[in-house]
């Protein structure tokens, strides 16, 4: 899914006002949080008027959900095209290689967008909190899809379970970026996703074995 998925059919004029009202909600959340950014505030980014945004959207709840959409393709955007390419252990690492090295760049400063996100909604609103699920079940399907590949082509054992190592895969990225954060350094990440990365090598064929050889670990 993606945000194109969630928008409805609109003018090609109202589809860009309604694009940059997003654009600019997503970006103050990321600078400021959902609590720290007002629709007043969303107003003067984004140069529309009271009456534009709420033709589009009914309250800010429902804007910041579009704003979670938003910020999930730009995230899955980033990663790509090795998001796209995670059906050996050497893409894994490829991917764990240029999320990393992309963290050392922005000198670690800033957690994940929808992360942050999450963590300030998921206690609220039951709605806003499913469309942070699916747009996370998003994020997550690419890795779900490598892993199954991997499996299904023999290069993982058939007891290895996508579902569960595509979570804690995830679980692992999200907790390495918030002590990144903390700590200004991409190190904790870097271990976090080694260590991921490492338990679905445990499941690893000796063919899959063999090759992932060629390029070996992940460095922090």
């Amino acid at each position: 899914m993606t945000t194109a998925q969630h928008t409805p059919k609109l003018t090609a004029r109202g589809a860009a006002t309604r694009t940059r009202i997003v654009a600019a909600t997503a970006e103050l959340v990321r600078k400021h949080g959902a609590a720290g950014t007002s629709l007043d505030d969303v107003l003067a980014a984004s140069r529309t008027s009271k009456s534009q945004l709420y033709h589009y959207f009914a309250n800010k709840e429902d804007l910041l959900r579009a704003a979670a959409w938003q910020q999930t393709d730009r995230t899955m955007e980033a990663q790509r095209p090795e998001l796209d390419q995670l059906d050996s252990l050497a893409g894994l690492r490829r991917w764990r290689d240029k999320f990393v090295t992309g963290r050392d760049e922005a000198q670690n400063v800033g957690g994940c967008p929808l992360g942050s996100l999450a963590s300030e909604l998921a206690d609220g609103d039951p709605q806003t909190r499913t469309v942070l699920q699916k747009c996370f079940t998003a994020w997550v399907s690419p890795l779900h899809r490598g892993l199954t590949t991997m499996r299904d082509q023999g290069r993982l054992r058939p007891d290895a379970d996508p579902d569960a190592l595509a979570e804690a895969i995830m679980a692992a990225l999200q907790g390495g970026l918030l002590l990144s954060n903390t700590y200004r350094s991409s190190r904790p990440l870097a271990r976090a996703l080694d260590m991921a990365i490492d338990h679905v090598a445990s499941f690893a064929t000796v063919r899959e074995a063999a090759a992932a050889k060629a390029y070996g670990p992940g460095s922090d």
